[in-house]
């Protein structure tokens, strides 16, 4: 079974969404359940992953119910109030839903480079675990350091982190991200997405041989038993279509054996966030 493990929905708007600058404007309008599932279908995927893309407790409801209402749709990474003294009670309330299986914070945009390591933060993460969600790291690749601390904070916690941490894809650049991945990658309870690397290159002039650098490192990291597949739609949409990021990572991945291709296309995300799938 072949899953996106990373994606959003929204009903855009100026103001929530003010990050989609011009050079983005292909996504200045509404995603829905509709138009991905036309998209999976012509690509041949079978279900997918839905990531929140705002802070808000209204987003991961929205998340649930599409859930809810969209069979293809196996499973939902939300966002709580983490930093809150009573993270509990979200925690048990939002829990009870079987689609919810994590949780993600929008570390990149925090203006305090150490926000991974507060310890209010690290309180509210420390929970997840007692109720069998995931978490999400989602940061640039500056936050590598801090991240791998974090890591180290919480051994029996699943992580999956997001966009191979956003490496300097677009300048070639390699180091330090490279050590700090290889690094993080000793862990056992992080996987890695391999999505969200099209957007860090350059956006009209990517080439599969600026992007194979960075995949090697990753699978070299990770192994294929903790990387999978992500499309990050439709923010992959401002440098290729859906069906296009499809196939590049098929090519990224097409020297693997079989089993190894299966496991990043699908199991993996099956395994990692505890998906239901026929």
């Amino acid at each position: 079974m072949k899953i996106d493990a990373h994606h959003h929905f929204w009903h855009y708007n100026k103001e929530e969404f003010g990050w989609i600058n011009d050079k983005m404007s292909v996504i200045r309008r509404d995603f829905l359940p509709s138009d991905l599932l036309a998209e999976i279908n012509t690509a041949g995927i079978d279900a997918v992953v839905s990531v929140q893309a705002r802070q808000t407790l209204q987003e991961t409801e929205q998340l649930i119910k599409y859930a809810q209402e969209n069979e293809f749709i196996k499973g939902v990474v939300g966002w709580l109030p983490f930093c809150e003294v009573d993270i509990q009670k979200y925690l048990e309330k939002y829990s009870n839903k079987s689609c919810l299986k994590g949780l993600r914070h929008v570390i990149q945009d925090e203006p305090d480079d150490d926000f991974i390591l507060r310890e209010d933060f690290n309180l509210g993460v420390s929970l997840l675990k007692d109720f069998g969600l995931v978490y999400d790291i989602l940061i640039f690749e500056k936050h590598l350091p801090q991240t791998i601390e974090f890591v180290k904070k919480h051994p029996n916690q699943r992580f999956v982190l997001d966009h191979i941490a956003k490496p300097k894809i677009k300048k070639g650049q390699l180091q330090p991200w490279r050590k700090h991945i290889e690094e993080l990658g000793c862990f056992e309870n992080v996987y890695c997405k391999i999505s969200g690397m099209v957007t860090e290159a350059d956006l009209s002039n990517w080439t599969l041989e600026q992007l194979k650098p960075y995949y090697e490192i990753v699978l070299d990291a990770f192994g294929p038993g903790q990387l999978m597949f992500g499309s990050d739609w439709p923010v992959c949409l401002c440098a290729c279509k859906y069906g296009q990021w499809v196939e590049t990572v098929q090519q990224l991945i097409s020297q693997l054996s079989c089993s190894e291709q299966d496991a990043i296309m699908g199991e993996n995300a099956i395994r990692a966030y505890g998906l239901e799938v026929n």
